[in-house]
């Protein structure tokens, strides 16, 4: 029969962090690139700046991976580009492919392109598996086939919100989770379906199961700005990936109109009628779509939009002083704010 879990579940906008006694002297002095020696399933490496643009086709765009692999920063690439176009990017950009996965989904085409890309472009070693529903039994599946056919690159996969789907994904062959369903400003799920979890619990849970089994997390949705971007790393996430925060900048896909005088870009979730009708032809009749399409105003380049965020992300390193990204987990206390009798944990 139905229950209800009563324990408390938070989002970021419930929390903030508590500051603590530091030496660092200066945000320049903090250290945001984080090191893996070695992921738990493919057995490779990864140094970099561990904020990621989400594999949306007005995000993940060939641009912004360019834009912000220059400042160490990762980018999954939508899965709609062709063949052709990923070779052309591999040939052309030979230091940005390795701040790149290729993106791709759960049906028999998508496996078929993902191995043709791989194939083209033998440089790429990251692999984002991306569905809506990351707990259906066919996903898992397709995790295992991919991690068979491709033994040596690292996968991401997802979306899931809870410790043993997380477990059970890693176990399957994924070495980075993908955290988060419904966080998104353009995803309705919570809305169509009633289904989500709050995300800064999603990311306290799932990162423990997963750093238990030796495996990372990303926490994929619900940063606004870049002190959300802080309380994910601060809650475990071993990567940040953005969607929103993103969005509206010459870097980014979606159509630019002008309206009431003002330069606006679209940004809409994958899952959305415009996308569907962009790649489907349209939202099938069996299904609705868990996505929204809005008009984001113009922001220019990418290039303000990342220092503000790796800025305030310095800072908030300093604030609970964590000379290296890797120790803001260890050193942060959030302060639950939403409630009226306070709490503190950590």
């Amino acid at each position: 029969m139905p229950r209800i879990e009563a324990d408390v579940k938070l989002d970021f906008k419930d929390v903030l962090i508590r500051p603590k006694r530091s030496t660092i002297r200066s945000r320049a002095d903090v250290d945001l690139v984080r090191t893996v020696t070695k992921f738990r399933n493919s057995g490779q490496t990864y140094s970099g700046v561990p904020v990621i643009a989400a594999n949306m086709d007005t995000v993940g765009t060939f641009e912004m991976a360019k834009a912000l692999s220059k400042h160490g920063c990762f980018t999954a690439i939508h899965k709609h580009y062709s063949v052709e176009a990923w070779e052309d990017f591999g040939r052309n950009n030979p230091d940005v492919i390795q701040n790149v996965a290729v993106s791709a989904g759960a049906l028999k085409g998508d496996f078929d392109k993902l191995a043709s890309i791989l194939a083209s472009v033998p440089q790429l070693k990251f692999i984002c598996l991306d569905v809506a529903n990351g707990y259906s039994e066919a996903f898992v599946e397709t995790v295992r086939e991919v991690r068979k056919k491709f033994p040596k690159h690292t996968i991401m996969a997802g979306n899931v919100v809870t410790c043993e789907m997380t477990e059970e994904l890693i176990l399957s062959g994924a070495d980075i989770v993908k955290v988060g369903i419904g966080p998104g400003s353009v995803c309705t799920t919570r809305k169509k379906t009633g289904v989500g979890y709050p995300q800064l619990s999603a990311v306290l849970e799932c990162a423990d199961a997963a750093h238990g089994l030796g495996g990372h997390i990303i926490s994929d949705g619900g940063c606004t700005c870049p002190g959300d971007v802080a309380k994910a790393f601060g809650a475990g996430a071993d990567f940040v990936m953005l969607g929103g925060m993103l969005a509206g900048h010459d870097q980014s896909g979606g159509e630019t109109i002008e309206k009431n005088g003002k330069k606006m870009k679209s940004f809409y979730g994958m899952a959305s009628a415009t996308a569907m009708k962009k790649y489907a032809g349209g939202v099938a009749e069996y299904r609705a779509s868990e996505g929204k399409t809005v008009e984001v105003e113009y922001r220019g380049d990418v290039e303000n939009t990342v220092r503000d965020i790796l800025g305030g992300l310095r800072s908030a390193c300093t604030y609970v002083g964590a000379a290296k990204l890797k120790e803001m987990k260890k050193r942060t206390t959030f302060i639950q704010v939403t409630q009226q009798l306070n709490t503190i944990f950590s």
